[in-house]
């Protein structure tokens, strides 16, 4: 898409657009990866100790705009004038009222130094390219980002695309600049010519997946993905663009099925819990959440199974189990609760078992109100003893406090326990009868 000169002084006078540093992250590769940034999103509440680090891509380089002074171009639409601004200074001898132009009087390097302290200047009078490069030498040797790139867009729209290709290409801090500013600005059509001349393939790819974000209609994003797939990205990028057409078309099957199954009002779970919005376009966990929501017990087989999305999108254990206790925690099947961490062995014993953690456990279930018996079940299978203590204490699972500090032998905690329940009730009589005890050798 070309930009005319307008936009390009409108994006310096818009608030939303954000100086450019090199510090920024890579707008483009964060949408690529957004499935695996999606799966990986629930790690602040799981362990840690086996979750690899998200690869975060930054910009490298030279320092260079970092240094951007506040109101340093008070307006650019006048720095960038077509029309040569003109410094009006009365002269000794001349009539009242004549002015003499001193704006060609500029030097690249003086014209640079005004550009930074934000003076009002023309970049027009520069026509012979030994003077636009040295103009643009000038700008890079001050480290300052709005000069470089007013420069540049004075270049871009005073040479010609080769040209200015063919001269960045050995000026990597203004070229860095200049891709930054066509990203920034949306001139997709001049940034992927960018990107052929200099034969960054990857870059390319990138560029034209990113347009993705431009479809709006499902079908056409996901026929426009489908195009990606093929492109030259590295073997982990391809993955995921392969994981962010196989999400979308699925979540196409999902959605038209079911806005028909709600709008029949046949169906319970739709009935009793409509949907809030369209699982269009969402990221993976929340697809997988929705699945664990309104699809929990489908067979394997059906696309909308939480299973099938498991092994098709190869969602971690942790990730898995979160999501769905978080969902049927939601729903109050506390059935499925307990389904979902307990486990048989070969010779047939049933025990519990939780990948990420029972004290997890126990948190996502208070939030979600349930019964101070379920809790109390899920505070005992934590292993760790202060741990449990202090669970059973903040969410009042007294029970679980009394036979701790009875099988610690700790007779002062459980004293000092006592003064927090209700006078007169079955906890204050269980915690006498244990302190009265004589089986109970304390140990202090």
């Amino acid at each position: 898409m070309n930009r005319t000169k307008g936009d390009e002084e409108e994006y310096w006078n818009s608030s939303k657009f954000k100086a450019f540093t090199f510090d920024d992250e890579d707008d483009e590769l964060s949408q690529l990866k957004e499935s695996k940034r999606a799966v990986n999103s629930l790690r602040d509440f799981v362990d840690d100790d086996d979750d690899d680090d998200l690869e975060r891509v930054s910009w490298s380089g030279e320092p260079v705009g970092r240094r951007t002074r506040p109101g340093s171009f008070q307006s650019l639409s006048d720095a960038l004038s077509d029309t040569p601004a003109k410094s009006y200074a009365p002269e000794l001898g001349r009539p009242k009222g004549e002015y003499r132009d001193y704006s060609n009087d500029w030097s690249p390097s003086d014209t640079v130094r005004r550009l930074r302290k934000g003076k009002v200047c023309s970049l027009e009078r520069f026509r012979s390219l030994q003077d636009k490069l040295q103009l643009l030498e000038e700008a890079v040797s001050m480290h300052d980002g709005n000069v470089i790139t007013a420069v540049l867009i004075f270049l871009k729209r005073t040479l010609s695309k080769e040209i200015l290709f063919r001269e960045l290409e050995v000026r990597q801090v203004a070229l860095r600049h200049l891709i930054h500013f066509l990203k920034e600005i949306g001139d997709q059509k001049l940034l992927l010519d960018l990107f052929r001349f200099l034969d960054r393939t990857e870059e390319l790819a990138l560029s034209h997946y990113r347009e993705h974000l431009n479809i709006q209609d499902p079908e056409k994003r996901k026929e426009f993905l489908k195009t990606c797939i093929g492109l030259p990205f590295s073997a982990e990028d391809s993955a995921h663009i392969q994981d962010h057409y196989t999400l979308l078309e699925r979540q196409i099957i999902i959605e038209a099925n079911d806005r028909h199954l709600e709008s029949a009002g046949q169906t319970e779970i739709f009935r009793k819990h409509p949907r809030k919005a369209s699982i269009l376009n969402m990221p993976l966990v929340t697809t997988l959440f929705y699945s664990c929501f309104y699809h929990y017990t489908e067979a394997e087989g059906t696309f909308s199974s939480p299973v099938n999305l498991k092994k098709t999108f190869k969602i971690p254990d942790k990730q898995y189990v979160l999501t769905a206790l978080a969902a049927r925690a939601k729903l109050r099947a506390w059935h499925d609760v307990d389904a979902l961490f307990t486990t048989k062995n070969w010779l047939g014993y049933t025990k519990k078992r939780a990948p990420i953690g029972f004290h997890r456990v126990v948190e996502i279930l208070h939030k979600n109100s349930a019964p101070v018996q379920i809790l109390q079940e899920y505070v005992n299978l934590v292993e760790d003893v202060d741990t449990k203590l202090n669970l059973a204490t903040k969410f009042k699972c007294h029970d679980v406090v009394i036979d701790t500090c009875r099988d610690l032998k700790d007779r002062q905690q459980l004293l000092a326990y006592r003064s927090k329940v209700d006078k007169g009730s079955a906890e204050e009589e269980k915690i006498d009868a244990v302190l009265n005890s004589s089986q109970i050798r304390w140990k202090n």
